[in-house]
């Protein structure tokens, strides 16, 4: 027995002698062969040595090192795992380790390997800046912020830190600083790609859009190979109205790296602009199939839900659900205590308004008569302004606040602190799932009653928001008990401002052209092949008559061409339709007096759109559906007593169209009396409708405080 050992242990012993001889050779010029820069011929002379000696650390090491730069991060991963099973005092390997590990989106592995090796080799810049890249991932940004200092503290050079940093910043919503981390990695490494992506998102943030745009080109001609340039870019053209070209970027980055999950969400937003609502959906569900808690992922899913006709009330709020359990339940279980508000049920209270369209945006269109006409005597308004986007509307709301709080560069932890410490008593969500949104701030309760309305209005499925301010046609009693929040009803879901007195009113111009034109002003996303049928249909049985379809996004030739494809495909030749891109909006208010009758689009109606058209004299023909984006245009009709314009039906739809279409002399009597049928509605007089919302405030507010005595 002991010879046999010992014979055996002889034989090791010459074994490993003899690879030694041999292997020492292959590692030196392998080694010459890497430093050389001959990438293909190490990774070959590496491959050699490890079928001679599996376990020779060098090798492993190496050729692990040479896979993760190549971006082959499983294979990197199983070789460097076995380095560090060899040596597991390199702090080398573990430091390669990490990086392969983060770049499988194993982030947690990812900190873990880089602790080992900080733990081997404490003050290593390189490692600091790579434990931030993995921090990031996590949303540990403040982590990430500590490890990126320490990296540059003992290395201001280290471009990679200051880049790294300034994402965190980005990320932290700080654009400012951000900004400033980035020219400094630049000024260190002035042809850094990743470092000019990220500039291009945060500069897109601040809407200093020719910059951005200038960033995303330069990145991706120093890396055509990095999917980080294209994405940067497209997301520049996707909020300038490029879709088309936005789109094409989001496939060239899917191309490079088809399990982006920023790609494939990007992506989903370019189809759904587009129309293209199923794949919209298909590439949202892809990238939460990657990351099932990415919140921005599932509330765009959220909102292109509005462009689905098969997309139940029901659906709805399961697709709301799925946010609050995937995102806002956790936000919530780390959410601060009970508020110490007084409980004087008629003291009075503080309003804390929440949004990112305090500008000229659409949605501000509809809040911005209720903010003006609170009764300043029972409630001080406070508005929490969370874009960087300052304009002359923007001004008007600033005069029209008691407070105003600039948020557009706070975390949503500082968001809700300050919220706390202003002594909000309700606060209202103007978003819901639209972009710019501060959902996850609701989450946390800064305030004892919160409620949702007007900016989307369909519901936001937080257990945290209390109310939802809506209307008996948008939200039927029958399927209220769906929602998470209790729906409070006001004269109309939404109201509008008045137009400017300036905007001059044509007669019906059928009288003069000959001819009728039916027109639709809304976003070309909501118009569905279905709805284009019926149209179609509708300029069929009147004869000679024309359609102008009017959006921003009409101004790209590619959206332009595609749409007009579509409704060739339905049997509506383009030289019937009439297409007008972005105008002021003064412009944009005159241009209905081109049309008739509008067309309100299904299963999304409109809403601005709609009122618009109803203030300048122009009916509009709508079709309910069975949700809140699909009854909208049905809702403002009947609250200003046009109940007869709205139906269920295509045939129905067509019949009204084409009927009133053929009467001329009834639509001039319409649109000479509609003007003042709609000044004197509850839905539409900005002094009746803010007194229903200051009533709706005082009855929650009386029973919070009767539900806490």
């Amino acid at each position: 027995m002991g010879n046999s050992v010992g014979q055996r242990a002889f034989q090791n012993a010459r074994l490993q002698k003899r690879q030694k001889a041999e292997v020492l050779p292959l590692l030196g010029h392998a080694l010459q062969l890497h430093k050389m820069g001959l990438l293909p011929e190490a990774q070959a002379a590496y491959r050699q040595i490890l079928q001679l000696a599996p376990n020779q650390f060098m090798a492993l090491h190496m050729l692990g090192a040479l896979e993760s730069d190549a971006k082959n991060f499983q294979q990197a991963e199983i070789l460097l795992s076995r380095a560090v099973a060899v040596d597991p005092q390199s702090a080398d390997a573990h430091m390669r380790l990490g990086v392969a590990l983060n770049g499988l989106r194993r982030h947690d592995e990812a900190c873990a390997s880089y602790r080992k090796a900080l733990a081997l080799r404490p003050n290593h810049a390189a490692t600091l800046s790579n434990l931030g890249n993995a921090s990031v991932a996590l949303d540990l940004h403040e982590e990430a912020l500590h490890s990126y200092d320490k990296a540059i503290a003992l290395d201001a050079n280290l471009a990679e830190a200051h880049n790294g940093r300034g994402w965190a910043l980005c990320r932290q919503r700080n654009y400012d600083e951000a900004i400033a981390s980035l020219n400094h990695a630049l000024s260190i490494k002035p042809d850094y790609a990743a470092a000019l992506a990220n500039r291009a998102t945060a500069l897109r943030e601040l809407q200093r859009f020719d910059e951005a745009l200038a960033d995303g080109n330069q990145a991706i001609a120093l890396a055509p190979d990095d999917a980080n340039g294209w994405l940067a870019r497209a997301s520049v053209l996707l909020q300038i109205q490029q879709i088309a070209h936005a789109s094409h970027d989001c496939e060239q980055a899917l191309a490079i790296d088809p399990d982006s999950i920023q790609a494939h969400l990007v992506l989903g937003l370019c189809l759904a602009g587009l129309g293209r609502v199923d794949e919209a959906l298909a590439s949202f569900d892809r990238a939460l199939d990657i990351q099932p808690d990415l919140q921005s992922a599932i509330s765009n899913k959220i909102f292109t839900l509005d462009f689905a006709g098969d997309a139940t009330v029901e659906r709805h709020q399961q697709a709301r659900q799925v946010w609050w359990e995937r995102v806002g339940a956790k936000i919530a279980s780390g959410a601060a205590g009970p508020h110490d508000n007084s409980r004087d049920p008629d003291r009075r209270l503080v309003l804390g308004y929440v949004s990112s369209d305090f500008n000229a945006h659409s949605a501000a269109l509809i809040f911005k008569p209720v903010l003006q006409h609170h009764d300043r005597a029972q409630f001080e308004v406070v508005c929490y302004a969370c874009s960087s986007k300052v304009d002359a509307t923007t001004s008007e709301f600033q005069e029209t606040a008691d407070r105003w709080r600039d948020a557009s560069q706070w975390t949503e932890d500082r968001l809700a602190a300050e919220i706390r410490a202003d002594g909000i008593d309700i606060l209202i969500d103007l978003s819901g799932h639209t972009r710019g949104n501060r959902l996850g701030v609701f989450a946390r309760k800064p305030a004892p009653v919160q409620v949702h309305g007007w900016g989307h209005g369909t519901g936001t499925g937080l257990p945290t928001i209390d109310y939802l301010f809506s209307d008996p046609v948008a939200i039927p009693l029958e399927v209220r008990h769906l929602f998470a929040e209790t729906v409070v009803d006001l004269p109309c879901f939404v109201t509008l401002a008045s137009l400017p007195t300036e905007i001059p009113r044509a007669p019906t111009p059928a009288i003069s052209n000959g001819f009728v034109t039916f027109g639709v002003f809304n976003r070309i996303s909501k118009i569905s092949d279905e709805a284009a049928q019926v149209w179609s249909r509708i300029l069929e049985r009147v004869p000679g008559s024309r359609l102008l379809v009017k959006d921003v996004a009409l101004d790209d030739q590619l959206v332009r061409e595609n749409l007009l494809a579509r409704f060739a495909a339905c049997g509506l030749p383009a030289e019937r339709v009439d297409l007008l891109g972005a105008t002021s909006r003064s412009e944009h208010l005159a241009s209905f007096n081109r049309v008739d009758i509008c067309l309100d689009p299904f299963p999304q109606n409109g809403g601005v759109s709609t009122w618009e058209a109803l203030q300048m004299g122009v009916p509009v023909v709508a079709k309910l559906g069975n949700s809140l984006p699909s009854r909208a245009a049905g809702s403002i009709l009947t609250a200003l007593g046009l109940p007869d314009w709205v139906t269920d039906s295509h045939e129905a739809y067509i019949e009204i169209a084409t009927s009133r279409g053929s009467e001329i002399s009834e639509l001039d009597r319409l649109r000479r009396e509609l003007p003042d049928k709609i000044r004197s509605a509850a839905a539409s007089n900005p002094v009746s409708y803010g007194r229903a919302v200051d009533e709706a405030y005082r009855a929650m507010w009386r029973r919070y405080c009767s539900d806490g005595a």
